[in-house]
């Protein structure tokens, strides 16, 4: 309905957003947050440039790799070398402590208010900052978690003790065969529990939060909701921005924010309703 009649919203002076914005935070009913890579991006989890060479210049070296997230698509010849390469970066994404200060931020903005959190990230970084995990709905999956390569259940395992084991023993970018994660069911290697085909496993955790985030649509349905979208682009629109646009556009008491730095943008049907203000996030919210 929206696709073709797109229109930019964007300000060269927007301190009058950014108040509007902030009185919209204070007097919705409910909040909920729509957060997609930019919003990482702006919390210092950058994935090319300085941070990818520091942790990596082994891989760039000998496979030509141009930045981490194509790399985690190369064919390494061994499960060893894979592993190696994906331990360093489940563990920097994951569980070494990166957010200069956003994702702590935002929990303040809002924790105080009847929220909720749609994410495609996989960083795990809301719950780091202090965001209810009953309130989270991680769509695309979480870098803390292994499933079966096959898979032959719908189960995920924690992989935060095997991470750090590869981490500490690999030599020469390989990981030990032993240290390898396997299936305890199958025996088959393991692999993330990343939404990339369709042997993304959806195990019981991903179905509750789901079942929460419908619940969370229905107590608020046609009730002064914020439609909060931080660092949302194009890869999945279908999942947070789509959504949104309808969801807003349906509820004439509804309001929806697109902060987003070069592509704060929203239909002209909901305009009205619309605030968008292209900047960094990090400016944005530290106002």
């Amino acid at each position: 309905m929206f696709l073709q009649r797109k229109i930019t919203k964007y300000t060269t002076d927007f301190s009058a957003e950014i108040e509007r914005l902030k009185n919209e935070i204070e007097t919705a009913d409910a909040i909920l947050i729509g957060a997609g890579a930019g919003l990482s991006t702006a919390a210092g989890f950058t994935y090319s440039g300085e941070r990818f060479e520091k942790y990596f210049s082994d891989f760039i070296e000998k496979y030509n790799v141009r930045d981490m997230y194509s790399g985690g698509f190369y064919p390494f010849e061994s499960l060893e070398e894979h592993w190696a390469y994906w331990s360093r970066y489940i563990y920097i994404n994951r569980y070494m402590d990166v957010d200069n200060g956003v994702y702590k931020r935002l929990f303040e903005l809002v924790e105080d208010k009847d929220y909720f959190v749609l994410t495609t990230n996989v960083d795990h970084q809301f719950q780091k900052a202090g965001f209810d995990k009953h309130r989270l709905f991680y769509t695309q999956g979480d870098y803390g978690l292994f499933q079966c390569s096959e898979p032959c259940c719908q189960e995920t395992y924690d992989n935060e003790e095997c991470v750090k084991d590869m981490l500490e023993f690999q030599e020469d970018m390989r990981v030990p065969t032993e240290l390898i994660p396997r299936c305890p069911k199958c025996g088959k290697p393991m692999t993330m529990n990343l939404r990339s085909d369709n042997t993304f496993v959806q195990d019981k955790g991903w179905y509750r939060a789901a079942d929460r985030y419908a619940e969370f649509l229905r107590r608020h349905e046609n009730l002064h909701i914020l439609f909060l979208e931080l660092g949302v682009g194009y890869n999945t629109p279908a999942i947070i921005k789509y959504p949104f646009w309808q969801m807003t556009a349906k509820n004439p008491k509804a309001v929806y924010a697109c902060l987003n730095f070069g592509e704060a943008v929203c239909p002209k049907e909901i305009a009205s309703q619309s605030i968008c203000i292209n900047s960094e996030i990090q400016k944005i919210i530290a106002v």
